[in-house]
């Protein structure tokens, strides 16, 4: 018999210090050899949920519950976004998530930041413009996909070389036909802390800490994007070490801006949407600020969500002026599968 005491896992890192809301369990274990009516037990041994506790905590011992783990840089003037792509990965992630929002004064710090992290096996990093139209649980999934010697997963940074900026303005190595694009990154930790990479600095290989700054200072001069030219020259050396996913889990305007050019979005809807170029707040692209405000202003109740795909759905086709609001069906095809699949499961396997 015993009595558990649980906290939300919540992981905060600001630069190089470390708040954290560990998970706990919290007990004092009793055996008996004899029948020993529930009231007769010690206070401290058992709570008033005494049979079904002890139930659960031996299946937890027995069945331990894998956690996702979801990073985030959040700079300057961030909260509102990173708070809105929390709430959209809480919504419909089925696993449970434990959060490492970093916050930094410059990007390329909180890539060799993340191996701080020491502890953690695989990660999933996104900025803070991403919304998770699907559970994060589904692309957590692709890492049983990597062969044995990728590392990281990323998307394409054009689907259409035409219009890619890589391979018409890149003044440094970079991965593929258009680059990669760091929006939305997962990484097997334990792999990328082992890995010895090739690159163009010297004969010898080195450490994902060891090899960024050396990197950086090389190519400073000729970098826009920050850690994502760098990753690409990385992978440029390396492209071994990535695997490679369709747009639709990285979309971002480019992918309609111009004309539709993902896809796989055509076909099975956007799975995680990418705002950048400040499409949330802006009204370049309405189609996407519909869907970030959608999900800013949607609580947790299952009425509230439920009730914001039609209410989108008008704001949407207002957005049929603009080349991506001509296809805005894509954007609430996969979010409302999500939405059904949430309010059909039972509560307890949220």
């Amino acid at each position: 018999m015993l009595s558990s005491k649980f906290l939300v896992s919540f992981k905060l890192k600001y630069s190089h210090r470390t708040l954290f809301l560990s998970y706990s369990v919290r007990c004092k274990d009793f055996s008996l050899c004899y029948w020993n009516p529930y009231w007769m037990l010690p206070s401290d041994v058992c709570g008033m949920n005494c049979f079904w506790e002890a139930a659960f905590r031996y299946s937890v011992k027995i069945q331990p519950v894998e956690r996702m783990h979801l990073a985030v840089v959040a700079c300057g003037e961030r909260l509102e976004e990173t708070v809105t792509m929390l709430k959209s990965a809480i919504i419909f992630s089925i696993k449970p998530l434990q959060f490492h929002i970093f916050a930094e004064d410059q990007l390329h710090d909180s890539f060799k930041g993340i191996l701080i992290l020491k502890e953690v096996d695989s990660l999933l990093y996104v900025d803070t413009d991403i919304l998770f139209l699907r559970p994060v649980d589904d692309i957590w999934s692709l890492l049983k996909k990597f062969n044995s010697t990728q590392i990281a997963a990323m998307a394409p940074e054009h689907e259409e070389p035409r219009i890619g900026w890589y391979n018409r303005f890149a003044r440094h190595p970079y991965y593929g036909k258009t680059g990669v694009n760091s929006g939305v990154m997962l990484m097997n930790m334990t792999r990328m802390r082992r890995k010895y990479f090739k690159n163009d600095m010297t004969t010898a290989r080195l450490r994902w800490g060891d090899i960024l700054m050396p990197l950086l200072k090389k190519y400073k001069l000729n970098i826009t994007w920050g850690d994502q030219d760098l990753l690409n020259i990385i992978f440029f050396h390396n492209p071994e070490s990535l695997f490679v996913f369709p747009c639709q889990w990285n979309y971002r305007p480019d992918h309609c801006i111009y004309g539709s050019n993902c896809q796989e979005a055509e076909e099975e809807g956007i799975f995680i949407l990418h705002g950048n170029r400040g499409v949330y707040h802006d009204n370049k692209q309405p189609a996407f600020r519909a869907i970030y405000e959608a999900l800013r202003n949607c609580s947790f109740e299952d009425d509230h969500i439920r009730s914001l795909l039609k209410p989108l759905e008008l704001e949407l086709q207002k957005t049929m002026h603009t080349y991506c609001g001509k296809i805005y069906k894509i954007f609430i095809k996969r979010l409302t599968k999500s939405i059904q699949d949430r309010c059909d499961s039972p509560p307890k396997e949220r």
